[in-house]
């Protein structure tokens, strides 16, 4: 009886350990990792950095944006006429578009110059009663409009719905700093001179704001200061003194707390936006009033100190010259602008029936956010570099704030896959740019900062 009872435990044991073998094989409990460390090299990605003018014959290959001003004599010169071939040949748009870059946009009606001038076009002006006034200052010579006149106002609220016709679907036209109202579009007058009257409130103002978020839905639209019209619109905010330690403490306290529009005396026209950065973009260009050799040789520091605590995306036009007087400088103050994306771990896991999983931790180290839910993907090639297996993550790029990580994972159905290396697959992500519709971010991880593609599992 005993021997009969040890029989049967060695026959149940013996059939345990079959089905635990099984188990084993078929189902490949196991996982492999892979680390990766983060690289503070340059990166050249999209929608951030320093955005030269797109009149320029060349520009260096760490640039991905363009800057764009149009006058509304160059686009209207005839009234309900736009010179749409004109402002896109000059501006080398499909130049541009075919190389990947986006563009800055700003639309003036007020430009300083040298010369004796108007940037409204006559047929306008010729049909409003008050026009504006013409200046000589220490900014230079132009003409400003009479922003208060119900004439400007019902032709400028077309020329937008036109541009927005033109473009609003375009990718390629990814900010617009909303210029317009002042010198240079920078929502200031110089009235030194006493010649020139005083800018209207913020409900005239509002006729010059609306008609943009209405018009561009799906663009990143951006104002001069914290005004109460950004807040309600939820726009972003743009530096056009960026370097500048006075001009840009006082806009980044702008920021905090709000303060006083000195143009027109109101008290609630600036209001505080510290948390603006966090869904909408801060761009801006470099100051004129400190040489290039201050900002990023003498003041380095600093200079990246302001950069950093405005969450910059972008400066431009007026932007660091990649010389070997000031390399240095403008590298640095470029690896400390906009979102700096990298994974830091992934895993795969076999789970059965052909079924990986695959997960990974997403960072970004950069000092902004991407402000853009492109589209990421996972990809398993085959031993010729075909792609075999494309997933789309479940991934919400711009909700991945500065110094914050998300885990996310996918399931990859490719027999074989979980041996990689011994089936010669290789798994790799990338992010797709909607306007050229191929993959078009660099992580930040070591050895892989100039791929467009970061291999995982090789």
């Amino acid at each position: 009886m005993k021997k009969r009872v040890l029989f049967v435990v060695l026959i149940v044991s013996i059939i345990f350990s079959l089905i635990f073998f099984i188990v084993s094989v078929f189902m490949k409990t196991e996982s492999h990792h892979q680390s990766f460390a983060y690289s503070d090299k340059v990166l050249t990605n999209p929608l951030v950095g320093y955005a030269p003018s797109a009149l320029e014959k060349s520009v260096s290959d760490d640039i991905s944006l363009v800057y764009v001003d149009v006058t509304w004599k160059e686009l209207e010169p005839s009234k309900g006429v736009y010179d749409w071939e004109s402002i896109e040949k000059e501006n080398q748009f499909d130049r541009w578009r075919k190389e990947g870059k986006h563009v800055v946009f700003r639309f003036v009606l007020d430009l300083p110059s040298k010369e004796v001038h108007q940037d409204l076009p006559e047929w306008l002006t010729q049909e409003m009663a008050d026009p504006g006034d013409r200046y000589d200052s220490s900014y230079g010579k132009g003409f400003s409009p009479n922003y208060s006149d119900p004439t400007l106002i019902s032709y400028y609220q077309k020329a937008v719905a036109a541009m927005a016709q033109r473009w609003a679907k375009d990718e390629l036209i990814s900010y617009i700093q909303l210029g317009v109202v002042g010198h240079w579009g920078e929502w200031h007058i110089n009235q030194e001179a006493g010649t020139i009257r005083s800018l209207p409130t913020q409900d005239v103002l509002d006729q010059y704001v609306s008609p943009w978020v209405e018009a561009f839905p799906d663009k990143d639209i951006l104002m001069r200061r914290p005004f109460a019209l950004a807040k309600k619109y939820q726009l972003g905010i743009y530096n056009d003194m960026a370097g500048n330690a006075p001009s840009t403490k006082t806009w980044l306290k702008w920021i905090q707390s709000g303060g006083v529009y000195d143009q027109t005396g109101e008290t609630d026209a600036i209001v505080a936006m510290p948390d603006a950065w966090k869904k909408s973009p801060i761009g801006g260009e470099f100051t004129s009033a400190n040489s290039m050799q201050t900002l990023l040789e003498r003041d380095l520091d600093q200079t990246v100190d302001l950069i950093r605590e405005s969450h910059t995306s972008f400066l431009g036009p007026k932007i660091a010259q990649d010389v070997n007087d000031n390399k240095n400088g403008y590298q640095t103050v470029l690896k400390n602008m906009g979102y700096r994306l990298w994974i830091s771990d992934a895993n795969l896991r076999f789970e059965g029936k052909e079924k990986t999983r695959l997960s990974m931790v997403w960072k970004n180290s950069g000092v902004a956010p991407l402000y853009r839910n492109w589209q990421a993907y996972v990809y398993v090639k085959n031993w010729a570099g075909q792609v075999v297996e494309k997933v789309p993550l479940d991934l919400k790029l711009a909700n991945l704030e500065p110094d914050q990580s998300q885990e996310v994972a996918v399931t990859l159905t490719t027999k074989g896959v979980f041996d990689a290396i011994k089936n010669q697959y290789s798994v790799s992500v990338g992010v797709v740019d909607p306007m050229t519709q191929t993959d078009a971010l660099h992580f930040a991880v070591e050895g892989q900062e100039e791929a467009k593609q970061l291999v995982l599992f090789e």
